[in-house]
């Protein structure tokens, strides 16, 4: 019987990966502008990390992790999302210690949610994401929003909006918090029952709720922003202004509440075309309260996180192409016994030199080989044969203009230095 690949996972091809380091680069070369510094860490973490650090109420905690045992009878899962993962490892290699602060750090790498697949939505997934710990500089909210935008334009994407929000601090949440069960817990039988649960725990996730977004109470509930106190809205003011004098735009939406139970303050996504529809391309905020939640000192913190795989779905709907496939420098055709056995000394020698050439390994007739080097978008085939090899010379044809020039073995690096 075949071996099928898993349910919601997906293999990336040769000819599609090139899209994927492209990206993968430019989220590094933009990292590197605004100064943040790679962390990686283990893809799977004690199960505690993530029940703690992204809250036992939401809906990847309750019904989307992949948790096992391993044979120490511990309790593993694999990572569903990235934050989670830094602070710890910000918490357990005492970074908050270090000079240089605040820490600003990304990281990009596979997460795992037990979810129905669907486009942009996969059980394995890929997540670029940064975080910013240690700073409670509303400059720093308006940097790491900058970052994202940065990151998404350099790669050619136009049609984007950035939606914000205040979920304020601890003492306008716990208001909001009063008000939201209040208004909703009269009613509350006619939510789903994961409503009901978080009624009195966490009824903000109620807003976030997609099987009861359509609820008439939905559209009454309070509003975080008239529960904000004068501590939460200076603080959210002085971002929008920072954002309005960077010539950054944005909407306001007092609605957005995000999924994750660590967040505070500024919250924010950015908005993008997807197979014809506006969906939610990234997402992020600040987290003040996690640091201490996993064990470290009082330490603000602000990140985001989006997937690679929404946004190849918005450069598609958008018609943006990422660069094209790499092209070969040379193609080195061999005819003959001993041309064959000259082929790879002298392919050697050329990649030595930092030129990526290639030969055929298939016995190929010399027309087929031809047709490889074209298949490899080679820009020069060098051939040799019998009278090559005693004149010690190749022909190099340029595959664009079909032009041909014979070269001595010795002068072949050189010349395709120059010429690539």
């Amino acid at each position: 019987m075949t071996i099928q690949i898993p349910r919601g996972t997906y293999d990336v091809l040769p000819e599609d990966a090139f899209k994927w380091q492209k990206i993968e680069a430019t989220a590094r070369e933009v990292c590197a502008l605004f100064n943040y510094k790679e962390l990686r860490t283990p893809i799977f973490e004690s199960t505690d990390l993530f029940q703690r650090g992204v809250g036992d109420t939401t809906d990847i905690v309750q019904k989307e992790m992949y948790t096992f045992k391993d044979r120490g009878d511990r309790e593993l899962t694999l990572r569903p999302e990235g934050t989670a993962s830094i602070v710890r490892s910000y918490v357990e290699n005492k970074l908050y210690g270090q000079p240089s602060q605040p820490q600003k750090l990304y990281y990009i790498g596979p997460m795992f949610r037990y979810e129905r697949p669907q486009a942009g939505r996969n059980r394995q997934f890929t997540q670029f994401g940064c975080e910013a710990l240690g700073s409670a500089d509303p400059s720093i909210d308006a940097e790491i929003i900058a970052l994202a935008l940065t990151f998404y334009r350099k790669l050619g994407l136009k049609n984007l909006k950035l939606v914000l929000n205040s979920l304020g601090d601890p003492e306008s949440r716990e208001a909001h918090h009063e008000a939201l069960i209040a208004h909703f817990k009269p009613s509350i039988g006619e939510f789903c029952e994961d409503c009901q649960k978080r009624l009195e725990k966490n009824p903000l996730r109620i807003l976030d709720c997609k099987a009861d977004h359509n609820h008439p109470l939905m559209a009454t509930a309070p509003s975080i922003i008239d529960y904000l106190n004068d501590a939460s809205r200076d603080y959210f003011s002085k971002v929008k202004a920072i954002l309005g004098e960077m010539g950054i735009e944005y909407d306001l939406d007092p609605t957005l509440v995000r999924g994750l139970d660590y967040y505070n303050h500024t919250t924010f996504e950015i908005m993008g075309a997807s197979q014809g529809a506006i969906t939610t391309l990234m997402g992020g905020g600040r987290y003040n309260g996690l640091v201490s939640e996993l064990g470290g000192p009082e330490t603000p913190g602000i990140g985001f996180a989006l997937s690679i795989e929404r946004l190849l779905l918005a450069l598609e709907v958008e018609g943006v192409s990422l660069d094209s496939e790499p092209s070969l420098d040379c193609f080195v055709v061999a005819i003959g016994e001993k041309a064959e056995q000259k082929a790879p000394v002298l392919l050697n020698q050329l990649r030595q030199a930092g030129l990526q050439a290639d030969k055929d390994y298939m016995e190929r007739k010399v027309k087929g080989q031809f047709k490889q080097a074209d298949r490899d978008k080679a820009k020069f085939v060098v051939v040799i044969g019998d009278e090559e090899l005693e004149a010690q010379k190749a022909v190099v044809k340029n595959m664009a203009d079909g032009s041909q020039d014979e070269v001595a073995f010795a002068a072949l690096t050189d010349y395709l230095k120059e010429k690539n």
